[in-house]
């Protein structure tokens, strides 16, 4: 492998124990991998290069562990965080695989699962801030319906809102430097799941009583399960300031959720992500939140963990060289890129209504006939892509 793509920590690499430690199991077939041990995760995505690791509380602790045992699982990984420099940057709750969130934890009909829910939403956090994490995703993977009759979706919205708004009082009174991120997500498990989008998760976002401590947590595959551009999605996300946290993965078009590794489905949209995010900026965590596929066994697990960070870098190469080339800069001019960033009417709008040439005196034909030159440029990130420029 060459050395450039050969990842370290300071890439900010990241993976949930959920990820490598998919057994293959799926709703027609069990299980074709064993139990991976949490601690195995740690050291092996340590010895691949990875920054950090992330997890649902019931991946590290099972449930229904008494306080004894979760104390000694606790202590295992931390002492693995330890050993290895391994950080823990982000942290969830399971609130979907127990049957008793058959309908949800936040927005469930039954109040008293909709209490247990966020008791033990908090007593996670306890231990995300614990083990230093900065970020809280939610992924309501059960908050939805697939009868209209069952569920009142104004009612479940006040239900959502008050469930983010106590845990913002809670980080708040507790002193927590802890920020939530919501994770959109159309269908699967649930017919439809609520908030599905970046867009649903933007708009609710700003109807809670502390906005400023919750943005998104977008993942690939499910903005493209909708049918939506992931890439256009995350850079509204950053223009709104609510990119908290990203989940990157694989997937071919409106199927199920593939969670293929990154790089691998939808090439094209993988290259634009990359290159949105270098050239934004983005400091956050590179998430991968992706199954190995249940065809292959161990070997398999730490292939694909290894190449999803190997292709993000083969990406962060390729669209350098694209934003670099002289041919591009001319492309990109002669697509009038440059004007899209000036302002419309910078002279103001009673200078915007005086000019005749904006209107009254404005060739509406000449200026439909300007080409805007966007095949030339699709051209050349496909060549850059493709690593024949």
């Amino acid at each position: 492998m060459p050395e450039r793509f050969t990842p370290t920590p300071e890439d900010k690499f990241t993976f949930g124990l959920w990820t490598v430690g998919w057994r293959g199991n799926d709703p027609f077939g069990e299980p074709t991998r064993p139990v991976l041990d949490p601690v195995e995760s740690v050291e092996r995505l340590a010895e691949l290069g990875a920054h950090g690791v992330t997890f649902h509380d019931d991946d590290l602790i099972p449930f229904g562990s008494d306080d004894r045992e979760r104390a000694r699982l606790v202590g295992r990984f931390r002492e693995a965080l330890e050993r290895t420099g391994l950080k823990v940057p982000m942290a969830t709750t399971n609130l979907f695989t127990h049957p008793v969130f058959k309908d949800g934890g936040f927005t469930s009909n039954d109040r008293d699962v909709r209490r247990f829910a966020l008791r033990k939403v908090i007593r996670n956090i306890d231990l995300a801030v614990e083990l230093g994490a900065q970020t809280y995703v939610a992924w309501g993977g059960r908050e939805g319906a697939e009868s209209g009759a069952a569920k009142d979706v104004r009612s479940a919205l006040d239900r959502m809102k008050e469930a983010f708004d106590l845990l913002g009082d809670y980080v708040t009174e507790q002193g927590y430097d802890l920020r939530f991120a919501i994770e959109p997500k159309p269908n699967e498990p649930r017919g439809d799941i609520l908030l599905p989008t970046i867009g649903h998760a933007l708009a609710f976002i700003e109807r809670l009583e502390r906005p400023e401590l919750v943005g998104v947590n977008p993942e690939t595959g499910h903005e493209q399960m909708a049918g939506l551009n992931f890439p256009h999605g995350i850079a509204q996300a950053l223009w709104a300031g609510k990119l908290f946290h990203i989940d990157l993965n694989g997937q071919s078009g409106i199927k199920y959720d593939q969670d293929f590794r990154f790089g691998a489905g939808d090439l094209r949209q993988a290259f634009w992500l990359v290159d949105l995010l270098e050239t934004a900026g983005w400091d956050g965590s590179r998430h991968f939140d992706f199954k190995p596929v249940r065809t292959d066994g161990i070997d398999g697990v730490w292939e694909s963990a290894k190449n999803c960070m190997r292709n993000y870098l083969i990406l962060k190469e390729r669209a350098a060289a694209f934003r670099a080339d002289p041919a591009v800069q001319e492309a990109l001019t002669a697509s009038r890129l440059d004007e899209l960033a000036r302002p419309t009417a910078d002279d103001g709008l009673k200078a915007l209504l005086a000019d005749r040439t904006a209107y009254e005196d404005f060739d509406a034909t000449a200026a439909a006939e300007r080409s805007m030159a966007f095949e030339a440029l699709d051209q050349l990130a496909m060549d850059h892509l493709l690593n024949v420029r």
